[in-house]
């Protein structure tokens, strides 16, 4: 979405490979004579990032790994990143070798570090002939949570707090309760254990904060800091023994809300914006912002507008999907969750933030729950849903009939 500006169920194979009939962000923009450097981890198929950018540096293609031994190519100008490392993953039990997608790997130096001093050096070498594009994208705070000890030693597990919707286990299943992420932490969820979890969690956004903070100086010493548009985002939240779930398989708040920033030319200082927003429409309004015209394949918005008028509207509803499972609406006063299994889930945004008591069973919300749902339905087939509505739906199990719900 972020690379291609398109909405999740016009992507190929979810984002891993990218069409060419679907323009990147980088090819965009070396099109129009900008160096496109990508640095770090790139999820979305060696050919496309080979058509992406012109120039790059540790370059990461696998899901997650090993935060102090990190497997990664060398920029190749010709696009070939097939090369292979091979490597012991448990040495006290066995000599067995396997092997990583790389050219090489950096034990030692946690990849954070490794991604950050990498794009430094890009800012420091650039001549500087044309505009650059600089894609920088940290594996942190992705488990497994290992971080330099100064940052972990800034978080005392026993001084951490719970959020307000910490709970032992998940009141519905969600299709999703046994994956991978969820199976980090015993069930049930134990105070001690989540504050642990907490700690590391923090220490590891300490981290690249610190971090990014050395790029922006960086950038600053170079002396193209205010010529410089810079974006922070992140693909998403995760729970962390928020509503009993530990990962980002969920569409609650806590993970489907993530960070935005924009700074720079032409986008005020120190405000904030409230609109409704998603991360595909970052392609458009860098394009916006450049006076560059975004490619055809592009369905996100720019958010250009609020920039200068905060009331501008970009929608007025999100729509959210996990999996083939749960399915979602929100504006800003409701969210509907739907599950596979029948459960439904309503929240107040505005007086229940945590999204603590679901409404969906009372009988006062049964004409809000009926607007959602058919509004939910709209924007499944403007999205192109083939997997909503389910087939066959047993109805709302949301607990006690009249009574909000604790979850």
């Amino acid at each position: 979405m972020l690379h291609t500006g398109r909405t999740l169920f016009h992507l190929e194979r979810e984002g891993q490979e990218i069409p060419d009939a679907h323009i990147t962000l980088g090819e965009c923009l070396r099109r129009s004579g900008y160096t496109a450097c990508g640095i770090g981890k790139w999820h979305n198929g060696r050919r496309a990032y080979a058509r992406s950018f012109n120039c790059g540096a540790e370059i990461f293609l696998c899901g997650m790994g090993d935060h102090w031994n990190v497997p990664a190519y060398a920029f190749d100008p010709a696009g070939q990143y097939d090369g292979r490392c091979p490597y012991v993953p448990d040495p006290f039990h066995s000599n067995r070798l396997e092997f990583r997608d790389c050219d090489h790997i950096t034990a030692g130096k946690h990849s954070t570090d490794l991604f950050v001093d990498a794009a430094i050096r890009f800012l420091q070498t650039d001549d500087g002939a044309r505009p650059f594009f600089l894609y920088v994208s940290l594996m942190a705070p992705h488990d497994p949570r290992t971080m330099p000890e100064k940052f972990r030693k800034m978080y005392d597990p026993a001084r951490i707090e719970l959020p307000a919707n910490f709970a032992a286990e998940h009141a519905i299943d969600t299709g999703a309760l046994r994956v991978r992420d969820e199976l980090l932490a015993d069930f049930p969820r134990r105070p001690d254990e989540i504050r642990r979890h907490l700690a590391e969690y923090y220490a590891m956004i300490s981290h690249l904060d610190d971090a990014f903070g050395r790029l922006m100086s960086a950038l600053r010493s170079g002396g193209r800091r205010d010529q410089t548009i810079i974006v922070f985002s992140s693909d998403n939240g995760l729970a962390v023994g928020q509503h009993g779930l530990m990962g980002k398989q969920s569409l609650y708040e806590h993970s489907v809300r993530v960070p935005l920033v924009f700074a720079g030319p032409g986008i005020p200082r120190g405000e904030r914006r409230d609109q409704m927003v998603y991360l595909l429409d970052i392609f458009p309004t860098l394009c916006d912002l450049a006076g560059l015209a975004p490619p055809e394949s592009v369905e996100g918005r720019s958010l250009r507008p609020c920039f200068r008028d905060p009331s501008a509207e970009i929608r007025s509803a999100l729509y959210l999907a996990y999996g083939a499972s749960i399915r979602g609406i929100s504006d800003r006063r409701y969210k509907l969750i739907e599950y596979a299994g029948g459960a439904a889930q309503l929240f107040d945004r505005q007086s229940d933030p945590w999204e603590m008591h679901n409404l969906a069973a009372g009988a006062g919300a049964r004409a809000i729950l009926a607007d959602r749902r058919q509004k939910l339905a709209a924007m499944a087939a403007e999205w192109d849903d083939r997997d909503y509505p389910w087939p066959t739906r047993a109805g709302p199990r949301a607990g006690s009939s009249g009574r909000s719900v604790r979850i």
